[in-house]
């Protein structure tokens, strides 16, 4: 059932993702989708007939660009913002996804079984880069939630862990120097994990990674090629991959070379 999407309000803006693929309302201050939501959704690898959930979708912005990518998977975002929550709804109206794409309210710090829905074939999240409020200057207002965890990774880590099956998949963004935390966080019940590195430019460090787990995975952790972001020289913005990921002419590929 469709519901009526409402003019767009004061505050906000409604702004093309994936080459124009996806349409997109969010608030014009505060945590805005970006590079690392584009990232994610590249990085998921549903396959026809599986479900993902995506755990803090925000307004969708990851959400909505994976379910265009994977015309044939089905996706549920948890979102605990009632204003993130609301827009994610309208931004899936806005795509016509409501057939296969649906939000509701949910809280990373409760258990899984709440939600009362049965695992998914993959969990994903781009889960607030802080846990540590001296880590961070005074975010704004509007910002604290998406960069602050008020519980810290291994919340999200379990969260994620309960909500696939024994072999799904695990799916996150993070920043590349918690990588350890990350890492030490999924040993709880994954394996099989599956490390790219995305850098800003080719011989500068990695500012964020991408790590793909399996629930009761076995296999040797594997480092992957990295994804580099912009060129040093030239007139480009970004490096052809990274314009491809962008457009949705490509996606970030998890197979063995």
């Amino acid at each position: 059932m469709t519901h009526p999407v409402p003019p767009l309000p004061e505050g906000l803006s409604e702004n093309r993702f994936l080459g124009g693929q996806v349409t997109l309302r969010q608030p014009r201050r505060g945590y805005r989708a970006g590079m690392d939501a584009a990232l994610l959704a590249a990085a998921c690898d549903a396959a026809p007939g599986e479900r993902v959930l995506e755990a803090g979708c925000g307004v969708g912005g990851a959400l909505l660009a994976a379910a265009v990518r994977r015309p044939e998977a089905v996706f549920v975002g948890v979102e605990r913002d009632a204003q993130a929550l609301e827009l994610a709804r309208q931004n899936i109206e806005i795509n016509g996804l409501s057939d296969r794409v649906s939000v509701r309210v949910g809280e990373v710090a409760e258990p899984f079984v709440r939600l009362g829905l049965p695992p998914f074939d993959l969990a994903m999240a781009n889960p607030p880069f802080f846990d540590d409020p001296e880590a961070l200057r005074a975010p704004a207002p509007e910002k604290a939630g998406a960069w602050m965890a008020d519980d810290g990774f291994s919340t999200w880590a379990a969260f994620l862990l309960k909500a696939v099956r024994p072999g799904g998949r695990i799916l996150v963004i993070h920043r590349a120097d918690r990588l350890a935390d990350l890492l030490e966080a999924l040993a709880a019940g994954a394996g099989s994990i599956q490390i790219r590195p995305v850098h800003p430019f080719a011989d500068a460090p990695a500012k964020r990674v991408l790590v793909r787990a399996v629930k009761t995975g076995r296999a040797p952790l594997r480092l992957l090629p990295p994804v580099v972001l912009h060129p040093r020289s030239g007139e480009d913005k970004h490096t052809a991959e990274a314009e491809a990921i962008l457009r949705g002419a490509a996606a970030i590929d998890w197979a063995a070379p």
